[in-house]
């Protein structure tokens, strides 16, 4: 048997550290990961931790080898990043990421671990699972070429979409974020940053906000024909929105954007590998570590989740050391 320790959400803002014993199961189907690192994805974790997964959305939103069940007591979390230090020769000693809750050794399928390229740095790829949500917006929004562009909200997905799109197409590019620290830390990433949407419209906005309101300058921002990708998830939050304006005579467009399926269009051709290969080549690019942070210890993330999850000081998406 394997002994592990695993972060558990006990109760609404309340999480622990408990021992685990885990089966050995051996055979080549199956790898003991020992855990490096692992990344707290801020604006779902929140809601699971507030205890407000919606009912009639609780089998949708569980996560491979999550624990328990919603609302509490659960074991949540999708991208971690270890070694495989048991299982199939091919996968043994390889850095692998993994979607599974915080935890300090795994026992997974071996069809489960996604192995690193070599040029990929193991806390860096603690970004893939964002990485991937925030390619499957930018698939969503059909942005072309020379576009004029809105992020509405600096938070790890923002972030990420901002720096798909700034390596993309020659889109135009502005963040909208109302905390001025956030605006600060856009600005060092090299993002032009407002407090509020400008005049002119814009051809596509993407709200990351987490909030209604969010959404709803988004939408108050595209012009005629305008699209907006809604990537947040509001969980139980109700959202009231004002579709009174220019919504139908500009007839804007609202696109639900979620990472668990591939956008129609590209499916013929997408499958969920080629899109990871893709994330994985995208995170090999040295400017995706100023996405991480702030660094805690595993053994500290019961007394500094909440912290971490209402707004890190620091960085974007905080990263857990083993």
């Amino acid at each position: 048997m394997i002994q592990a320790w695993a972060f558990w959400l006990t109760g609404k803002g309340r999480g622990a550290l408990k021992r685990e014993t885990l089966p050995n199961p051996g055979g080549e189907e199956w790898c003991v990961v020992r855990t490096m690192f692992s990344a707290i994805s801020p604006g779902t974790e929140r809601l699971v931790a507030g205890g407000k997964v919606p009912l009639a959305l609780r089998k949708e939103m569980r996560c491979p080898y999550m624990g328990g069940r919603f609302p509490f007591p659960v074991k949540y979390g999708y991208s971690l990043v270890g070694e495989v230090v048991q299982g199939p020769p091919e996968l043994r000693g390889r850095k692998v990421h993994v979607l599974h809750p915080h935890q300090d050794l795994c026992v997974v399928r071996a069809g489960d671990v996604r192995p690193l390229p070599d040029g990929l740095p193991p806390s860096r790829a603690t970004l893939a699972s964002n990485m991937e949500t925030a390619v499957t917006a930018v698939w969503d929004s059909g942005v072309a070429l020379g576009e004029r562009a809105l992020v509405v909200g600096f938070g790890i997905i923002g972030s990420l979409i901002g720096r798909l799109l700034a390596q993309g197409p020659a889109v135009d590019l502005e963040v909208v974020e109302r905390r001025p620290e956030r605006r600060r830390l856009a600005e060092s990433m090299g993002f032009r940053t407002s407090a509020r949407p400008g005049a002119e419209p814009f051809d596509v906005a993407f709200d990351t906000s987490g909030t209604a309101a969010g959404l709803q300058a988004a939408i108050d921002s595209v012009g005629v024909e305008g699209r907006v990708v809604a990537a947040s998830w509001l969980g139980a939050e109700p959202a009231r929105l004002d579709l009174g304006g220019t919504f139908h005579s500009r007839r804007k467009r609202i696109i639900g954007s979620q990472v668990s399926r591939i956008p129609g269009a590209l499916r013929p051709r997408w499958d969920t590998a080629r899109r990871t290969e893709l994330v994985f080549r995208l995170l090999e690019g040295p400017e995706f570590d100023s996405h991480l942070g702030p660094a805690v210890p595993f053994v500290d993330l019961p007394e500094v989740y909440q912290a971490l999850i209402r707004s890190p000081r620091e960085g974007l998406s905080p990263l857990i050391i083993y």
